[in-house]
């Protein structure tokens, strides 16, 4: 940071800030996580500087010997990580990739169906003001009001009612484990393309422990951030049969030049997923959520579908007369960070929700297991159930610090 630091001091000190945020406070945002050493390396790296329209051995600029190899080590690592047939590593992120699997499989105007945003589905599936929403008629599916469920069997029966073109499996802020094969089979019956967004439970279907859609899907998109533990963006995988329309739609359908020094953390990425130490950490992942799910539950929160199958916690705060944006700002205040989020069902707007989302990934990373998730539970039922109590804010906050401090970021020295 020695050239930052003489260049542009108030950045040094922003960055350095940062850096002491997220040493000492704890990170439950469960699309978060932190690379390792050589995935930031990677990033930061002289590839920032090349440009490489194209694909390996079919680029438009010159000098491309070595981001060729770079970019083909990303895709067989990417193709073995998952089984997949075909990938593209060059979408600069999740929102973008599932937009360019549209541009390519479908026409404006078709029908696709997709979760709910409320309900747990993701902006890009469907959103009514997002360009999914406008560009292609989504006809959304939602959970069970009693269970917090899907329904897959209510799936099947508006799928045989709207015949849609592709029916979007995956989620944002869905707790439970997908039935994978059941999206298969209505696809099949509908003659419907099967499109999986795995963007949160990359790792975790990686590391074994969640079933993988991408044998038996017919286009899977995830970002490489979360779960999957690398630089943020994203990657397509698809059958054989769509990967010339998958790829004509990132370029030059919907991107120009690709991000060679990200891809080069992709790799360094998938590298690591490869190696037996990730399946541990994808273990400890979830072992973590279900008893950080189980302790919240035991100081009488309400968690939507009653847990988690994966490393994501959805609360419904309505019982505890806390709404979601107070919950994040007083815990943040406190050095935890999660985010606000509404629920299924909810009847507060989405800026200011009743629940909160929280999940594993990142503070597994840190090394932290279920002894430390009953600390975490507790600091969140004191804060929560003491809302206006400042003093006992600032004690909470020197525990976290404390705790934090003996778990070190990869990265922070």
């Amino acid at each position: 940071m020695s050239a930052i630091q003489q260049q542009d001091g108030d950045l040094f000190e922003l960055i350095e800030s940062e850096k002491k945020r997220q040493a000492e406070g704890i990170e439950l945002i469960p699309s978060e996580n932190y690379t390792s050493e050589a995935v930031m390396e990677a990033c930061g790296s002289i590839l920032t500087n090349k440009y490489s329209e194209g694909y390996p051995g079919k680029r438009y600029y010159g000098g491309q010997e070595n981001v060729d190899k770079i970019e083909t080590i990303a895709i067989e690592r990417a193709k073995k990580l998952f089984g997949a047939e075909h990938a593209n590593v060059q979408p600069y992120s999740g929102s973008p990739a599932n937009y360019e699997i549209y541009f390519a499989l479908l026409n404006f105007g078709d029908t696709v169906m997709g979760l709910k945003l409320d309900q747990g589905g993701h902006i890009t599936h469907g959103l009514p003001i997002g360009f999914s929403g406008k560009a292609y008629n989504f006809i959304p599916y939602e959970v069970e009001k009693d269970t917090g469920k899907i329904d897959m069997e209510k799936v099947r029966a508006l799928a045989i009612e709207h015949k849609p073109k592709m029916i979007v499996a995956g989620f944002t802020a869905y707790p439970r484990d997908i039935e994978w094969r059941k999206f298969r089979e209505i696809a099949d019956e509908v003659g419907a393309i099967a499109m999986a967004d795995i963007s949160h439970t990359a790792g975790l279907i990686a590391g074994g422990e969640l079933e993988n859609p991408v044998p038996y899907f017919d286009v899977v998109m995830t970002t490489t951030h979360k779960t999957l533990r690398g630089p943020r963006g994203a990657m397509i995988m698809c059958k054989e049969k769509y990967a010339k329309d998958i790829d004509r739609a990132v370029f030059p359908g919907m991107q120009g030049g690709p991000h060679e020094h990200i891809i080069a953390g992709k790799a360094i990425a998938f590298g690591e997923a490869l190696k037996p130490e990730f399946k541990e950490y994808a273990k400890q992942v979830r072992k973590n959520a279900v008893h950080l799910a189980e302790e919240l539950k035991k100081r009488g929160f309400e968690l939507v579908s009653g847990g988690t199958d994966t490393h994501l916690i959805l609360v419904d705060l309505t019982n505890k007369n806390v709404p979601g944006k107070v919950a994040q700002s007083m815990l943040d205040s406190v050095g935890i960070t999660l985010n606000k989020n509404t629920v299924p069902f909810d009847t507060r707007s989405p800026m200011d929700p009743s629940g909160i989302r929280l999940g594993t990934p990142a503070i597994t990373t840190r090394g932290m297991k279920e002894p430390e998730m009953e600390r975490v539970a507790d600091w969140i039922d004191r804060v929560i159930s003491n809302i206006d109590d400042l003093e006992m804010h600032k004690q909470i906050k020197e525990e976290v610090r404390e705790m934090s401090l003996k778990f070190p970021v990869p990265g922070i020295k």
